[in-house]
């Protein structure tokens, strides 16, 4: 295998796959790397059409499984029989904490691209203007009209289907058809538009193909729900259904799976990173491979290892940490708060197939006007959630055998709707990650420590976040509402990020406005681990347009060079 390429791309998930794909096709030859095993599109997806009846344990796991996964298996959901070879083993691969971080991970090509919620929203410059405004962290380097054509750019390429809107804080985009309300949730829309002039509810814009449209060999989507397995007719999108293909096609890509990259090569005499070393998951052999650029896209906390361990004269502390806030900063949306509530009618109507998304309520607090504004608390929060017809399991208790019961298990239950927050957390430098080289893994490098927490401010917005729900579910006629607030910690939204911010200032930041390390503009890092703050809205399309815009910047920069 030969050692000397133009770019180097760390990582397969979302932001990598995007990396590939836009080095490859601008003409630059990429060796891709990943540490994890490799995973072939369709053929790889193992559970992809199983049924609950045809997998062991009908879809649970077993307590040995279990014991494997305790830290993968906190979501509640992703470690179930379905989707557990996605997720990694936590005995071979541990992490410590001081405080409990639910580190949610996949080693294999692809990464969480394959498991992604595919929820997909823009943030807007109520969001890039935040740090600025109120002071928390420092400021974006960008604003929206930066990103704007890159947003632009990439869901025209991957798909995205939902609904226009005209609201400042959630920016229209480039959509697939939307998908379709419910007779519940067209209700709750209707009910919303009367009783209120500051929210709606939409469609969640989701990254599936929903239109005849051709998209290099994706398909329309099935309705299958059954996307964290992998999605045979690659009707959402994955790396593995439509970057890394891309990337392939053009005879530029060279991807080396089970290939763990630890460091970056610093050269003081060049003032540049010359490449990266790597060890064989399988041999442990050790590898040095060197490029003239570097893409750092191995998940925001994975990123930040590399970089803290790239040490030398120049950098004692990690890869342009002069400001010391390499892997600080770190942020995930906090959720689990809501409310849901039973609704008394529709029960001559269903729905049709197993829609993949559900319903989304924009921000509406803290918008930067009197009327929007809380007190209590600073930036704000959406909703998702649906309406759906309940199991068996509402029915009388002793109806559970016999004729009568039979007869019951063939009618829907009652109409409930749910809505949960996803809140903003605002960046702290307090909220870090670092590394232990007394607890070294099976291939001698450091493991992370996690030490990060909510703090007061996430804490008041949930409060809100549950009133709001239950009163806005009592106002479209809903009845039996409970709340909900389901404390877990950071992590569990699996949008950690904000270990190598952008910035303005190479003394408080990381990263430029292209994503380049400031002290080596060489290397640059586009995944989670850049970002300056986090909105509300789900994380990964943003990725997606920095990759590309950092790519497309590369790329002018090499050929010019």
């Amino acid at each position: 295998m030969k050692q000397s390429y133009d770019a180097i791309v760390i990582g397969t998930g979302i932001s990598g796959g995007w990396a590939a794909k836009e080095l490859c096709e601008k003409g630059l030859k990429t060796l891709v790397l990943e540490r994890g095993r490799m995973i072939n599109h369709i053929t790889d997806y193992p559970t992809a059409h199983l049924d609950p009846w045809d997998m062991e344990l009908r879809n649970n796991v077993s307590a040995e499984d279990k014991a494997r996964q305790f830290k993968q298996s906190r979501t509640g959901y992703t470690t179930k029989f379905e989707s557990k070879h996605w997720f990694v083993d936590d005995i071979k691969h541990p992490y410590n904490e001081t405080k409990r971080f639910d580190w949610m991970r996949g080693y294999h090509v692809g990464g969480r691209s394959i498991t992604w919620g595919r929820q997909s929203y823009r943030l807007s410059d109520l969001d890039f203007e935040a740090n600025k405004k109120d002071g928390h962290g420092v400021d974006w380097p960008i604003r929206y009209k930066d990103i704007s054509p890159w947003y632009d750019y990439v869901e025209s390429y991957i798909g995205v289907s939902g609904e226009n809107l005209g609201l400042p804080q959630l920016p229209d985009g480039v959509f697939e058809p939307p998908m379709a309300l419910n007779c519940v949730e067209e209700h709750l829309k209707e009910q919303l538009s009367k009783n209120y002039d500051d929210r709606l509810l939409t469609i969640g814009r989701t990254a599936h193909i929903n239109s005849s449209k051709v998209f290099n060999g994706r398909s329309k989507c099935q309705y299958r729900s059954r996307c964290r397995r992998g999605c045979p007719f690659g009707a959402y999108f994955s790396s593995n259904s439509s970057t890394l293909p891309a990337a392939e096609l053009t005879g530029n890509m060279t991807l080396r799976p089970n290939a763990i990259v630890h460091e970056i090569i610093y050269d003081a005499d060049l003032k540049k990173a010359t490449g990266v070393k790597v060890i064989d998951t399988e041999t442990k052999e050790t590898m040095v491979f060197n490029a003239e650029i570097i893409f750092c896209c191995a998940s925001s906390m994975a990123s930040a290892s590399i970089l803290l361990q790239s040490k030398s004269d120049c950098f004692p502390n990690g890869l342009g940490n002069d400001s010391g806030e390499l892997g600080h900063n770190i942020m995930d949306h906090h959720l689990g708060a809501g409310a849901s509530g039973q609704f008394d009618g529709y029960h001559d109507k269903y729905y049709k197939g197993r829609r993949p998304t559900g319903i989304y309520i924009p921000r509406f607090r803290n918008l930067g006007d009197k009327k929007t504004g809380k007190k209590e608390f600073l930036r704000g929060y959406g909703y998702q959630g649906g309406a759906g017809r309940g199991a068996i399991s509402e029915h009388v208790a002793e109806l559970a055998y016999g004729a009568e019961y039979k007869e019951k298990i063939l009618e829907p239950g009652e109409w409930r709707m749910g809505l949960g927050g996803f809140g903003e957390c605002l960046p702290n430098h307090e909220n870090k990650m670092t590394l232990d080289y007394e607890k070294l893994d099976d291939w001698g490098l450091p493991t992370i420590t996690f030490d990060a927490e909510w703090k007061e401010n996430e804490l008041k917005m949930r409060k809100d976040m549950i009133q709001q729900a239950a009163e806005m579910l009592e106002k479209g006629g809903f009845r039996d509402i409970k709340t909900f607030d389901n404390l877990a910690a950071p992590g569990i939204g699996i949008h950690e990020m904000g270990t190598a911010r952008m910035g303005r200032n190479p003394k408080t930041s990381i990263l430029n406005e292209y994503n380049q390390i400031h002290t080596v503009n060489n290397v640059y890092v586009t995944d989670g681990a850049s970002m300056t703050s986090s909105g509300c809205q789900n994380p990964s399309l943003t990725y997606m347009a920095l990759t590309a815009r950092a790519a497309n910047h590369a790329a002018k920069h090499f050929k010019n060079s």
